[in-house]
Order: C-alpha cells, then sequence, then structure tokens
C-alpha cells in the first residue's frame, strides 16, 4: 500500500453541482485501467467554487491542486503525471500556495477541504477533540470563562456575546437543558454552515459537546434547513460514528458527563432562523416568533433553559478551549474578536469562503480575493449580511469590516455573507424585492411587519410610477421607520436596511435627481 497515490475530490454540494462525483469515477476507472493504486479520498470543499471540481494530489512537496476539472480532462491528466504533480493546463501548483487561500487565517475551518469529513482518525490527527479533552478537565464555569475571555459573539448575524448565553444556562437551575445549534442558514449569498456540516462535522458535534459540559445540558438539536440533504445525511453519519467512539452518549470518553445529539429538519421558513421561532417548529409547532422576555436561555425548548448557537459560533468553540482564549481574542480588533468566514456570491469572479479576521475591508475581500465582478463591468453595490443586509456603495468599502463600524452606519456584518452586483443592477427593483420577501416569509405576528411589507411593496411601485413620488419617499421613510422600531424580531426590524441603504445611495434608481436622505 505504500505506492498507494492519494488523489482528494470534494464531496461538497459546490462541487457536486459542477460534476465532482463524474470526476472521481473517471479518475478511479482510469486508475484501474491503467493499473494504478489510488487512495480515493472524498474531502471537503477548501471553498474557491470557481475552481470545482478541484482535484488535489499528495505528493513529497505537499498537496498539488488541478481545477476547475471535468471528466473529460482526466485522461489527459493521467497522461501528463499529474498523480506525481505534473505540468498540465489546469495545474495550478501546491494548494496551500494558491494566493486566495495563503492570504487568509484559516482558524474554525484549517481543516476544511483537509481532512475526509467522515474520518475520526482524520478529525483526531489534525487537532480534532483536543478541545473537548481539555474542556472535560476544567469546571463548567471555567469552559464559560474561556469562551467568554476570547470574546467569542453569536457568529449568526446578532453577534450577541456567546458565554452570556452558556452563562445564564449554567446559572438557571432545571431537570433538563439543552443544547439547539441553528444550521436554518438561510441568507441569500451564505454557505459557511453548509460548509461545515458537509466538510467537517466533527467540528461542530464537539462545539456542542463543550457547550453542553459547561452548561449541564444533557440533550442536544441541530436544526438544519431542508434544502441541505448532503449536510442533513453527513451530519446523521457523523453523530453515529463519534456516539460508538465515546465522543457522544451516555458516559463522554469516560468522564460520567451524558450528551445525546440529533438532527432535526427545519420546514423551510426563512423565520425559522429567529431563534424563539426555531425553538417553536422543533417543537412541533408552526415558525412563530415568541415575545422576550423570558429569553431561551431561562425558558427555552419546552420552557427549559437552551443555549441557542449558530453553526460557527459552535463550530469555533473547539479552536478556544485547545488553543486558549488569549490566542483566538488575539485577532480581530475592537469588540470584534476573532476571524469570520465571509462568503463571496453573486456577481463576482471568484466567490467562495475567506476566513480572515475582523478588520479586513469589503474592498479587499472584493477585489484581492474575488477578483472583480464576473460579467468584468464595474461593481455598484454589494449587500452584506443577507437580505436584510444594507446596500454598501463604494464610499463605504474601506469601512473595517467590524459589528460597531458597520453599525455606526447603518449596515450588519451578519452572517458574514456578501452579494455584490454590477452597474446594471436597478436599486429600486432590489429594495422592492426586501419588502416583497418580509411580505412573503413574515410569520404575521406582529403589525409592522406583516402589513408593513405589504404596503412598502406597493409604495416602491408608486415611487417607480411617479405618482407623487417625493410625497411617497416620505411615506416610505416613515413606514421603514415604523417597521425598525415596532417589530417584534429582526424579519420586521431589518427589512428597512435595504430599503433605506438603497434609497440614500442610490436615489437615481428611484427617480430622484438629487439625494433625498432626509433621515439618513
Amino acid at each position: 500500500m505504500s505506492d498507494t497515490i492519494a488523489v482528494y475530490v470534494p464531496r461538497d454540494s459546490a462541487a457536486l453541482a459542477a460534476g465532482a462525483d463524474r470526476v472521481a469515477r473517471k479518475i478511479a476507472s482510469q486508475a484501474a485501467q491503467r493499473g494504478i493504486a489510488v487512495d480515493l479520498v472524498r474531502n471537503g470543499t477548501r471553498g474557491m467554487f470557481w475552481l470545482e471540481p478541484l482535484v488535489e494530489v499528495a505528493t513529497p512537496r505537499g498537496r498539488v491542486a488541478y481545477g476547475p476539472v471535468t471528466p473529460d480532462d482526466v485522461a489527459g491528466l493521467f497522461d501528463a503525471g499529474f498523480l506525481q504533480g505534473g505540468a498540465h493546463a489546469l495545474h495550478l501548483g501546491l494548494t496551500e500556495e494558491i494566493p486566495y487561500l495563503k492570504k487568509q487565517e484559516r482558524l474554525t475551518f484549517a481543516r476544511m477541504g483537509v481532512t475526509d469529513p467522515l474520518s475520526l482518525a482524520d478529525y483526531e490527527a489534525h487537532e480534532g477533540f483536543a478541545g473537548l479533552r481539555r474542556a472535560l478537565t476544567l469546571a463548567p464555569a471555567d469552559i464559560v470563562q474561556q469562551v467568554f475571555d476570547a470574546g467569542l459573539r453569536g457568529r449568526g448575524g446578532a453577534a450577541f456575546p456567546a458565554a452570556i448565553k452558556w452563562k445564564t444556562v449554567l446559572n438557571t437551575p432545571a431537570s433538563q437543558k439543552y443544547i439547539v445549534c441553528n444550521a436554518d442558514e438561510g441568507d441569500s449569498g451564505t454557505f459557511s454552515d453548509r460548509m461545515t456540516m458537509e466538510g467537517d462535522p466533527f467540528m461542530l458535534i464537539e462545539g456542542l459537546t463543550i457547550a453542553a459540559i459547561a452548561t449541564g445540558a444533557t440533550q442536544g438539536y441541530i436544526y438544519v434547513r431542508s434544502e441541505y440533504p448532503h449536510a442533513i445525511a453527513v451530519l446523521n453519519d457523523a453523530i453515529a460514528r463519534a456516539e460508538a467512539a465515546g465522543f457522544l452518549g451516555a458516559n463522554i470518553l469516560g468522564s460520567g458527563h451524558r450528551f445525546s445529539l440529533e438532527v432535526r429538519k427545519g420546514a423551510g421558513s426563512y423565520v425559522c432562523g429567529e431563534e424563539t421561532a426555531l425553538l417553536e417548529s422543533l417543537e412541533g409547532r408552526r415558525g412563530i416568533v415568541r415575545a422576550k422576555p423570558p429569553v431561551p436561555a431561562i425558558e427555552g425548548l419546552f420552557g427549559q433553559p437552551t443555549v441557542v448557537n449558530n453553526v460557527i459560533t459552535l463550530a469555533t468553540v473547539p479552536i478556544i478551549l485547545s488553543r486558549g482564549a488569549d490566542f483566538y481574542k488575539n485577532y480581530g480588533m475592537g469588540r470584534s474578536r476573532g476571524t469570520l468566514p465571509f462568503q463571496l456570491a453573486g456577481n463576482i469572479k471568484q466567490g467562495g469562503l475567506v476566513e480572515k479576521a475582523f478588520g479586513l475591508t469589503l474592498r479587499e475581500l472584493l477585489y484581492d480575493f474575488g477578483g472583480g465582478s464576473a460579467t468584468g463591468r464595474p461593481i455598484k453595490t454589494v449587500q452584506v449580511g443577507g437580505p436584510l443586509g444594507a446596500y454598501l456603495p463604494e464610499s463605504q468599502w474601506d469601512i473595517p469590516l467590524d459589528y460597531e463600524a458597520y453599525a455606526a452606519v447603518g449596515a450588519v456584518v451578519g452572517h458574514g455573507g456578501l452579494v455584490v452586483h454590477d452597474d446594471t443592477a436597478d436599486l429600486s427593483k432590489l429594495a422592492r424585492y426586501a419588502m416583497e420577501f418580509c411580505a412573503i416569509e413574515s410569520c404575521g405576528k406582529c403589525t409592522p411587519c406583516r402589513i408593513g411589507s405589504t404596503r412598502g411593496v406597493e409604495v416602491i411601485d408608486k415611487i417607480s410610477a411617479n405618482k407623487n413620488r417625493h410625497e411617497q419617499v416620505i411615506l416610505l421613510r416613515d413606514l421603514c421607520d415604523t417597521m425598525l422600531n415596532g417589530s417584534l424580531c429582526a424579519m420586521g426590524g431589518m427589512t428597512p436596511y435595504p430599503v433605506l441603504s438603497a434609497l440614500n445611495h442610490y436615489p437615481q434608481d428611484f427617480g430622484l435627481a438629487q439625494p433625498d436622505r432626509e433621515a439618513a
């Protein structure tokens, strides 16, 4: 077996959509025909989606990459000696030296694309479960303190300090406590949660288990959006393997700690990404937002103390425990500590995942990593933070990506998703879409969101048709103010962000000759 050459072909959804399974089968058949022994490893993606399917070969110098590879390319790759890193038109050199990867700070995503997602041995060989083993030596309060000292804030968009939720659950007496992972990744242009679940599921399982030990929870749920069948399958497989190896179950690594984990499939509602609507759905009811207080950390799932954290929040916990809070908090700026996986999507030449410390700029992401627009036309605007995020004009592309710096200009970092638009985009249509999206996805519980979004569509239509345009603009701003300050959750409360940013920065798209910034 010493002469067997390891060849890596991703099993990530993005790679599968680009034909990775067909490429893998072709490599296996060509190797068999040529009498060459290959170990075909189905790894996670590196996050360079424009190069998928990305095929890597293990060589004495390191892993060498080729891409994007089609089944028709495979025979030629063998002829060119790609198993030894030979020259070919698709040759990209050493994977780790590709500038897109080399310029990143991969902490949470350090194993992504490197390991077989379902190999426990692979995971442990790359620092896996080191955080859990350390957590088992600490008192629960000391684990919570590590997360607090690291400055970890919720990566789902709200940026609430994770340790405060954990501490609240720890200090709330109850016979049953829960950990719930919010994997209902519904924001446009986001895929870091999916990549984690498909490409490094044990990292998420480890983070959940550490959270359970820290808070006294014994049952956990991963609430995954129904549109992620591959992630659901990988998670279920990984949970079974982790339990069989003693990393989950009645006696975790012989410590006496008990923690069980289940995957639950969502029903396709965007509002179920809001933590209380998610809990309603988990309990078997329609996903409708709950009024707060009480907060879920005190009365959550089935009325019991519950930690609700996003996938990336929980997946970041293992490295904090294994390397210490000081290591993690030394990345980032201000109150935004550590790294965030930024996701480049939309009209971008090099779409994919970029993990960097807080503090870089949108301009760096768009051009140093993204390579500009896919169409080659000038970039007009970028929506940051999902469908409820603001549209940022070029004048704001040099603001450091930091929660507070973005809040100061009426924008949000959110889940780190970026959707790029070139100069053909009509911001009045995009603003209308934001209101329409809210009208469709609203749970209907509060009037500002339910009625305001419907009226918003009507008002924008009147502005576009020049029916008392300036009066309608005033009305639209008033409507946004009501939604912003009167909605029960972020669904209605953040819909004004894309609308007002479009109106403030691109008035010409609404037929306004001059910036109309009455409330800017």
